[in-house]
C-alpha cells in the first residue's frame, strides 16, 4: 500500500450507496478522508464549502446531474474532478471534459483503477517550482497554476494546464499526442481516443487568438501540436 504524506479530503459524490460505502472504505485505507453525498443539488452546497483536494463525480445523480453539479461546483473549486461514466458512452465522456472535468473513469471500475487515476491527477496537480514561462503575450506560471493572456487571466482545468504547459515549454517544437496524453494526462491514448483533439478545443477557445490573428496553437497533421513561437 502507498502511504501519502497528507492525508487528502476527497467529495464522492454517487447516488449508489453501497457504491459509496465500498469506495470510501478502499479510499480510507490508502489514506484518503472520503465525505459522501448521494444528490446534485447537496454536492453543490458540499463543494463550495471548499478544502477539497479532489472531487469524484458521477454523471448520474437525482436532482441536478452530474454534468450540472459540474458547471456550478468547477469555476470556484479549485480541485481536480474525476467523473464516473457509464462504460461505452463516449458522449458523456466529451462532454464532461468539455466542461471541465479532469479525467474520467468508466464504470463499473476496480477501486484499485479509480485510487490510481485519482493519484495521478493529484500529482499532476502539485505545485512545481521556477519562474514563469512567457511566449509573446502569454504567461505560464508553474507554481500558481495562473495563465495570464495580456492583463486576462484564463482559467483552466488542470489536464487544459498540463497540456498547455507541455506545448508552451516546448514552444516552436511539435509535440506528439502520444506525449501529451502521458504526460499530460498521465496515461497513453486509447484507440479512436478524442480526449487530447477536446481539450485542445477548449484551450484554443480560451486563449483566443495571438494579437495578429493568427492560431496560438497548430495542428501538425499526424504528427501533433504546437504553440506557435512568433518574432
Amino acid at each position: 500500500m502507498i502511504v501519502v504524506n497528507k492525508m487528502q479530503n476527497i467529495l464522492l459524490i454517487d447516488d449508489d450507496e453501497d457504491l459509496c460505502e465500498l469506495l470510501d472504505e478502499y479510499l480510507s485505507s490508502e489514506g484518503f478522508k472520503v465525505t459522501s453525498v448521494h444528490d446534485g443539488e447537496t454536492a453543490i452546497a458540499r463543494a463550495a464549502e471548499g478544502g477539497w483536494d479532489a472531487v469524484i463525480l458521477d454523471v448520474m445523480l437525482p436532482g441536478a446531474n452530474g454534468f450540472d453539479v459540474l458547471k456550478r461546483i468547477k469555476p470556484d473549486l479549485g480541485a481536480p474532478v474525476l467523473m464516473l461514466t457509464a462504460r461505452g458512452e463516449d458522449t458523456d465522456t466529451v462532454l464532461g471534459l468539455e466542461l471541465g472535468a479532469d479525467d474520467y473513469v468508466a464504470k463499473p471500475c476496480s477501486p484499485r483503477v479509480l485510487v490510481a487515476r485519482l493519484r495521478a491527477l493529484l500529482r499532476r496537480r502539485q505545485h512545481e517550482p521556477g519562474a514563469a514561462l512567457r511566449v509573446g503575450d502569454l504567461s505560464l506560471d508553474e507554481g500558481s497554476r495562473q495563465v495570464e493572456v495580456g492583463d486576462q487571466t484564463v482559467s483552466l482545468t488542470g489536464a487544459e494546464f498540463n497540456l498547455l504547459r507541455l506545448l508552451v515549454r516546448h514552444a516552436g517544437e511539435v509535440v506528439s499526442r502520444d506525449l501529451l496524453a502521458e504526460e499530460g494526462l498521465g496515461r497513453p491514448l486509447g484507440a479512436y481516443d478524442r480526449r487530447i483533439e477536446t481539450h485542445m478545443a477548449q484551450i484554443r477557445r480560451k486563449l483566443g487568438a495571438s494579437p495578429d490573428g493568427s492560431p496560438r496553437i497548430q495542428t501538425v497533421r499526424g504528427s501533433g501540436y504546437q504553440y506557435v513561437r512568433r518574432g
